[in-house]
């Protein structure tokens, strides 16, 4: 996988986070079935975390849920010790 692809998905599964949670919240105001946490935790699980972040900040949308704050601010946590492992190893080998 290229470092190009990497980015392209990056970019789109923020996206997809990003709008999900966008789409979540318009739901919880229409008091429609909403998007499970569940899924929201793994978009950004599986990279989305920023779009995540994004989208809680932006649409003020489960900002005053602890215990969902804290599965978002932990799966940042994760991918920031992933990267700065990831880029420490990268600088090693060259």
């Amino acid at each position: 996988m290229t470092t190009n692809n990497i980015l392209i998905y990056i970019l789109i599964i923020n996206l997809i986070t990003f709008v999900s949670f966008g789409m979540d919240k318009y739901k919880a105001i229409k008091q429609q079935r909403r998007i499970p946490e569940r899924n929201l935790h793994n978009y950004s699980f599986i990279g989305g975390v920023i779009g995540g972040i994004l989208g809680m900040l932006v649409f003020r949308h489960k900002i005053n849920k602890l215990k969902f704050v804290f599965i978002q601010v932990s799966i940042f946590l994760f991918w920031l010790v992933v990267f700065i492992f990831y880029n420490l190893n990268y600088q090693k080998s060259f």
